[in-house]
């Protein structure tokens, strides 16, 4: 991902996380951008753009279970499953 992606990922995360009006946390949210676009390719996403808007999704809504796992240690929620596996199939069936 670019630097460009990932703030604009960033806005959206903040907003996701009613975190806006600080940046004490946008070092440790920019790594967790990386690290939840990884994983989603690691889940089988090999075409994953973050320009696409429903892809940019994507990795927001991934990004911040991630950061509310840390506190709560909660499994990963069913829409979010079901949006990756919708992306990992619609991939596969092109």
């Amino acid at each position: 991902m670019t630097d460009a992606q990932i703030t604009s990922v960033l806005s959206s995360l903040k907003v996701d996380l009613g975190i806006l009006r600080t940046t004490a946390y946008d070092e440790r949210l920019k790594q967790i951008i990386q690290s939840s676009y990884q994983m989603i390719v690691r889940e089988g996403v090999s075409t994953l753009n973050v320009d696409n808007l429903e892809d940019a999704q994507l990795v927001v809504m991934y990004s911040a279970w991630t950061w509310r796992r840390r506190d709560t240690g909660e499994g990963m929620p069913r829409m979010l499953r079901w949006a990756l596996n919708n992306r990992i199939f619609g991939e596969k069936a092109i």
